[in-house]
């Protein structure tokens, strides 16, 4: 463990060094991290005892999706939302839930040793995307902006959804868990979300209220400082809802939604610290991820997790979204590309280092291989893809002519600013929106 931090600081060194090389290609930095730590992991980054609640990967992977869930939120204004609902709103309303059912069932069907309740806890945590995995999409403004904007508010909204649901799954698939502590499964998701919500709900209004009364209005504000603010509202948050058993995570998420209604307005110049910290950790995170995680579950591999994991990332989520859009008048093309970018990543990690430090579930060893392999595969299928697909899906679209265009795909749309580096340059230079 010595040179782990040398390590680190050199992987993170050389991609930044080659990363402008990567824009456009189908290379992106998280797959050369997640390689780099399969590389370099054996020797230099093993050792790390994942069964310790206050283990490094698991702190740092809380905290860098506390961040991404303030920033996700708070990126999504309202009037965005209900100018644009219908694709969100199916995607998240439907197509969540059923991708749930349904990776619960083919977790059922091909671990035959997993009891129901230890599937649901599965397929809760496989059901998150997110989209950074796929900034291509989010970037190329030729794409449709109301299928944008449908995979970006999906991608920033899912995860601080499925949080209560995966305490809850937990909570009853292990009764003695530390996650439930004598609660039942119902009084667990009551408190999580409420005292989640509680101290969300403060700390999103107090950092708006210095945001909006000491910085615009008073100018006490330093302009360094202003940088800081939401960083520590996403601390402050996490920091009220654990001591009353609350989940830190929905908390950092309604601090987000709260802080984003309240100054009404897209906070970018405020967030940008948190939201490049935040990319800094991520890419920190998937680098352990690749050496600690990874490689050894690739020695576990068995022809059932290799099937799981092809088929949560095809049928288990393609299915519920074609389902979702059923009379939303949109083309197969549309369907189709809807339903491959769904990429598994930074919250799916978390949240099976949750059930490993909380839960003794009988086949949690069987749970957390599932897990790693198919975000493992995400990565590089869903990095690879991202690009020639996200070309081959504009270049459908702007075949029809402007007065014959899919009309659902043609819906004029305000997008909300979608997460990930190569997606915010995208935006400081746009094309023209369609």
């Amino acid at each position: 463990m010595e040179w782990s931090l040398a390590i680190v600081a050199l992987a993170l060194l050389g991609v930044a060094a080659v990363s402008r090389l990567l824009s456009g290609t189908p290379v992106t930095p998280t797959m050369l991290l997640v390689a780099l730590g399969l590389l370099v992991g054996p020797r230099l980054l093993g050792g790390v005892d994942l069964s310790d609640s206050n283990s490094t990967l698991r702190a740092l992977a809380e905290a860098t999706l506390t961040l991404v869930l303030f920033s996700d939120a708070s990126r999504v204004g309202l009037h965005q939302l209900r100018r644009g609902l219908g694709v969100p709103l199916r995607l998240l309303g439907l197509g969540l839930p059923l991708t749930i059912a349904l990776g619960a069932l083919t977790a059922a069907a091909v671990f035959g040793q997993l009891t129901l309740a230890e599937a649901i806890v599965l397929g809760v945590i496989l059901a998150p995307t997110d989209a950074a995995l796929g900034q291509a999409v989010a970037a190329d403004q030729r794409i449709p902006a109301r299928i944008r904007q449908g995979l970006n508010v999906e991608s920033g909204l899912n995860d601080g959804i499925c949080v209560p649901l995966l305490f809850a799954a937990v909570a009853a698939a292990d009764v003695e868990s530390r996650i439930a502590a004598g609660r039942g499964a119902v009084e667990l998701l009551l408190e999580e979300i409420g005292y989640g919500a509680l101290g969300g709900i403060l700390a999103g209004a107090l950092i708006a209220a210095i945001v909006v009364y000491a910085g615009r209005r008073r100018d006490l504000i330093a302009g360094p400082w202003r940088q800081v603010i939401p960083a520590a509202g996403a601390a402050l948050a996490y920091g009220i809802a654990t001591p009353l058993d609350g989940s830190g995570f929905i908390a950092a998420f309604m601090a987000g939604i709260v802080f984003r209604a309240l100054l009404r307005r897209d906070p970018a110049d405020t967030n940008r610290l948190t939201e490049e910290v935040g990319d800094v950790l991520s890419g920190v995170t998937f680098l352990l991820f690749g050496a600690i995680l990874l490689r050894p579950a690739l020695g576990e591999l068995s022809w059932q997790l290799a099937l799981y994991a092809i088929l949560s990332l095809t049928v288990v989520r393609m299915a519920p979204v074609a389902a979702a859009m059923i009379g939303s008048r949109s083309r197969i093309a549309t369907r189709g590309f809807l339903g491959w970018f769904g990429p598994r990543g930074l919250a799916s990690i978390v949240f099976a280092l949750i059930v490993v430090a909380e839960s003794e579930l009988p086949h949690q060893h069987m749970i957390v291989l599932a897990v790693y392999l198919t975000v493992g595969l995400s990565v590089f299928a869903h990095g690879l893809s991202a690009a020639p697909l996200a070309d081959r899906y504009a270049r459908w679209y702007e075949s029809h002519p402007r007065g014959i265009a899919p009309p659902m795909e043609s819906v004029p749309t305000q997008v909300s600013r979608p997460r990930g580096s190569r997606a915010r340059a995208a935006l400081r230079h746009p094309g023209p929106d369609r």
